[in-house]
């Protein structure tokens, strides 16, 4: 062989051979990292748009409850649940075929009726346990939420972890015993704790149900759509919290000295947790179910620091440890994505439950397991998975 021959036959191999330098689909690797980058700062910044909500409604509760002795808890979900109500409910109304509200209803009634009591009483039950228990047990115990996730979504949306993921969440706790540290420290106000072992118990119950509305939540908005979750949501809810109320809280309603500025205030709280109900579902939709909970955990931290000119509360530098211990652990969880472990059409039955199962042609290729990643773009708005 000639060496210009040899020479053409080396470039040749050259051309064919995958360069170290580009990824997938032809683009290069450094492109890629970058691209991986930005998303998992988007998702931890959409993380925190969700805490700032939680801020908002926590401050306007706190005025309500202490400057004007407002103490309507269910008042209060209730107007969110009738904004639900009044945007998503009317939307599925007017919708035709099988998204319509009363083809819904036909067949999964029952189902989003248990989910609108779940989570109309996780709001409950961590709202009343103020009146028991400390704030720092509130605090502590609320994170129990994160592990009631992490498990439901591991048997129920067979989703699996890495250990990065589980170093992310371990460091984004140690971030919340940093802060409830720097609370004990300065003397933070601590409630009443008048009975607190009641009080505790209280706290678990509403995270443990905060956690199976949650992954709930991320399986019907993956496998159906965000506006069927929020407009059954808000259809159930303001029915049940309109009876809770009429039962429990209207003696406390007589008693609010109505005026403009607390009216203010619960257009305010409503306005706050409508936006944080609609936004939650694009969030878990791009992130997860667990991410969203390690999300949260700031808000306590966004509260405080406008408690430190709204309330005039002691600062400690705790604080800002605490809070960028959280960063990081979001950060560290987000670096990486999760997968699940089977292909995600076995959900296909809760489309259509009556239906019979339909077998994927022979000719078709699934994977062992298929990538479900806090990072990848997601190809449609609304996905829409139709069975015969």
């Amino acid at each position: 062989m000639t060496s210009d021959k040899c020479m053409t036959l080396m470039n040749t191999v050259t051309l064919m051979a995958p360069s170290r330098r580009m990824g997938c689909c032809g683009i290069p690797r450094i492109m890629l990292d970058t691209m991986r980058f930005l998303e998992m700062l988007i998702s931890v910044a959409l993380g925190q748009v969700l805490s700032l909500l939680i801020c908002g409604i926590g401050l306007t509760s706190k005025y309500l409850s202490e400057d004007f002795h407002a103490n309507t808890p269910v008042f209060q979900s209730f107007l969110n649940y009738i904004l639900l109500f009044l945007v998503y409910t009317t939307t599925l109304a007017v919708r035709q075929g099988e998204e319509n509200l009363l083809a819904i209803l036909r067949r999964r009634w029952w189902k989003y009726m248990i989910l609108g009591l779940i989570d109309l009483e996780a709001n409950y039950l961590v709202v009343k346990a103020y009146q028991y228990t400390t704030l720092t047990s509130i605090q502590l115990l609320d994170c129990f939420v994160i592990p009631v996730v992490i498990l439901l979504s591991w048997f129920f949306l067979l989703i699996r972890y890495k250990a990065v993921h589980f170093i992310g969440i371990v460091v984004c706790i140690l971030g919340m015993g940093c802060m409830v540290g720097a609370d004990v420290l300065v003397g933070r106000h601590q409630g009443a704790g008048e009975n607190k072992l009641v009080g505790d118990l209280l706290v678990l119950g509403g995270a443990t149900l905060y956690g199976i509305s949650n992954v709930w939540e991320e399986y019907i908005i993956r496998t159906l759509s965000r506006v069927e979750f929020l407009g059954m949501i808000g259809l159930f809810g303001a029915f049940f919290s309109g009876i809770q109320l009429a039962i429990m809280e209207h003696k406390e309603l007589l008693k609010v000295p109505w005026d403009w500025q607390i009216g203010l205030l619960y257009v305010g709280f409503s306005a706050c947790m409508f936006g944080l109900y609609s936004f939650m579902p694009v969030v878990i939709k791009k992130t997860s179910a667990t991410s969203v909970n390690l999300s949260l955990l700031t808000a306590d931290l966004y509260s405080l620091f406008c408690g430190l000119f709204l309330f005039h509360y002691k600062f400690s530098g705790l604080y800002l440890l605490s809070f960028f211990t959280i960063l990081i652990g979001l950060v560290l969880y987000s670096s990486t994505s999760t997968y699940i472990a089977q292909d995600p059409r076995v959900y296909k039955q809760f489309r259509n439950p009556s239906g019979p199962v339909v077998d994927l042609p022979a000719t078709a290729q699934v994977e062992p397991s298929v990538t479900y990643t806090s990072l990848g773009q997601e190809t449609e708005e609304e996905p829409h998975i139709r069975v015969a």
